[in-house]
């Protein structure tokens, strides 16, 4: 299947499409989250962090058109040590396109792009259970480096 890329450029762009990353964030945190997320949780991100070298919005289109699915990366700093890495925060796939490679295309494509921007390395996170996410992101070259514990 032919994939055609296109990176989100524009700030306005951008704004118009954050209801885009609403929904996906909303559905990737429910399994998380008993509560609803922020209201406009992608505007306030964009607003924030769009001109960051660390941010990246890729989406994936058909030749003809047809929406795909979009990665969306963005700064994820160390406090310790200062170090700022791009970090996968969305990675959407519509339904009926799912299983098909592109979401693996999507990753593959945002990391040489963020390759050559001057970034070596790409950071994704994983539920701690999430078992299928985890085997799916080591097939792919990730390699487990840091847990996060929470307390509640």
């Amino acid at each position: 299947m032919k994939v055609v890329f296109e990176q989100i450029r524009e700030l306005e762009t951008a704004l118009e499409l954050a209801p885009l990353l609403d929904r996906a964030a909303a559905e990737q945190m429910a399994e998380f989250r008993d509560e609803p997320l922020p209201a406009r949780v992608g505007e306030r991100f964009l607003g924030a962090h769009f001109d960051a070298p660390e941010t990246l919005w890729l989406r994936a289109r058909t030749p003809e058109g047809a929406e795909l699915g979009f990665v969306l990366t963005g700064p994820a700093p160390d406090p310790l040590v200062g170090e700022v890495v791009p970090m996968i925060l969305l990675l959407r796939v519509e339904v009926e396109w799912r299983h098909r490679g592109i979401a693996r295309a999507l990753v593959q494509e945002a990391s040489r792009r963020l390759r050559e921007a001057g970034h070596a390395t790409l950071a994704a996170r994983a539920g701690h259970n999430d078992d299928a996410l985890i085997s799916m992101g080591e097939r792919w070259g990730f390699v487990r480096q840091w847990e996060t514990m929470l307390l509640d």
